[in-house]
């Protein structure tokens, strides 16, 4: 069942830490199946009681997963080997367009934001137990949020997207409760639902984003929340459009007491309008980081949302780091208002590349989609395949398993890095690698 790996300890915590130390060294495989907790309990002498805290415990942590009378199993993606860290070994010499990062050459300088956050802070240094988000900043983002119909709400300031999703999650799910996550989607939400101890529900997208059926089959899963990606989805480029945030919203509104997470990474890189989802249930949160547009570095996030979601959310945020660090929010006050990023100009060069590329590929009989964003998805019929004869090529491209859960096989094209004369000799290698007609047009 274990091969030679021999679970140890005497106390639940121990024999939690005995199998999570099996798992992070690759001793106990992605799939492994766990001893019954009585038999386990009868091999290390302990109360059936002492194993079962212990398999609670993994479970909570997304180490493993219990299916009834199947038993208990490594998970195959346990939260201690994330997506992110199984990537293409790129060799000297090959194209790198698999990490998804912006172009650097579109990122604004940070050394004059910078320079007027900390005279500032030098004119008035932050202090315990002054506002955690800096009144202007909050000015600031709620104008911008009006200004694209989000719903009116408090202000909260969190380090990344991902970090305000986790928080926003925690404020309202217990461990062993469903959330519908977008499938193809951003591995990063995919690993940290079963992180925190939750389910992930698969919600199929097209172009237009969570398709109505799919979410519909969620809710009446159980899902208690459902994470959607406003505009430049990681990895399709899907948008919400006006229409399928109509359809969604209707459906929503029958069921108030779902959380809905709005996730608008793209905002400052997409010049495709927001249609929010935001406000129809009783709980909600939008998200917005600065991450695409000023620079991954600048760990910020805006996040809005319905009174009781925010005042959980902040309340925890004190017990943790506190707050985020205002010598950030003023920089983001001062690039904001200094118009150090031409938005529009942005949004421009991205969608020049990555509707290029795409067409590239629909002149060479390859499916290609990708509305918004930095990335171009493909669907496949074999995604190692493929992967492997475009590193012959000269291109490292990501494998679609980081992203999927059930959806159909796709590789991600990253389009940030390309130039215009790039295009052609992409599309050519592409579609010698997918070899039109093996592979469907739908990827969800």
């Amino acid at each position: 069942m274990l091969g030679d790996y021999t679970i140890a300890g005497r106390r639940a915590s121990e024999i939690a830490a005995s199998v999570e130390a099996g798992v992070g060294s690759g001793a106990l495989a992605p799939g492994a199946l766990l001893p019954p907790m009585r038999e386990l309990a009868g091999e290390l002498g302990v109360n059936p009681n002492t194993v079962a805290a212990a398999y609670r415990t993994l479970r909570e942590r997304g180490v493993i997963e219990t299916d009834g009378r199947r038993g208990s199993r490594v998970r195959a993606r346990p939260s201690s080997a994330p997506r992110d860290a199984v990537r293409t070994a790129v060799p000297a010499g090959v194209r790198d367009i698999t990490a998804g990062n912006p172009d650097v050459a579109l990122l604004p300088s940070l050394d004059g934001a910078l320079a007027a956050a900390a005279r500032r802070y030098a004119a008035s240094p932050t202090l315990y137990g002054e506002d955690p988000v800096v009144p202007e900043l909050a000015r600031l983002a709620r104008a911008d949020l009006d200004a694209d119909g989000v719903p009116g709400g408090p202000i909260a300031v969190t380090s990344g997207a991902l970090d305000g999703i986790e928080r926003v999650l925690a404020a309202h799910l217990r461990p062993g409760d469903a959330v519908a996550v977008e499938d193809p989607g951003w591995g990063s939400v995919l690993d940290l639902v079963p992180a925190l101890g939750l389910r992930v529900l698969p919600v199929a997208v097209d172009d237009d984003g969570p398709r109505v059926e799919a979410v519909e089959r969620a809710l009446a899963a159980g899902a208690r929340a459902l994470v959607v990606t406003a505009r430049a989805q990681n990895p399709t480029g899907a948008v919400v459009s006006a229409g399928r945030a109509a359809e969604l919203r209707e459906l929503l509104g029958r069921h108030p007491g779902v959380l809905v997470i709005d996730d608008d990474h793209g905002h400052g890189i997409v010049d495709l309008p927001l249609a929010p989802l935001s406000g129809v249930t009783r709980h909600w949160a939008l998200i917005r980081s600065t991450a695409k547009a000023y620079g991954p570095d600048l760990r910020l996030a805006v996040l809005t949302g319905d009174a009781v979601t925010l005042d959980r959310v902040r309340g925890r945020q004190r017990l943790g780091p506190g707050w985020v660090s205002r010598l950030l929010q003023y920089a983001v006050v001062e690039l904001w208002t200094s118009g150090a990023v031409d938005r529009a100009a942005v949004a421009r060069s991205y969608a020049e590349r990555r509707d290029g590329l795409v067409a590239a590929l629909r002149e060479r009989g390859v499916p290609a989609h990708g509305r918004s964003g930095l990335n171009v998805w493909v669907p496949v019929a074999d995604e190692t395949g493929v992967v492997t004869r475009l590193l012959a090529a000269g291109w490292a491209v990501t494998a679609g398993a980081r992203f999927r859960v059930e959806s159909q096989p796709g590789v991600r094209l990253t389009v940030s890095q390309l130039t215009a004369a790039d295009l052609p000799v992409l599309a050519d290698a592409v579609a010698a690698a997918v070899r039109p007609g093996a592979a469907g047009a739908r990827y969800a």
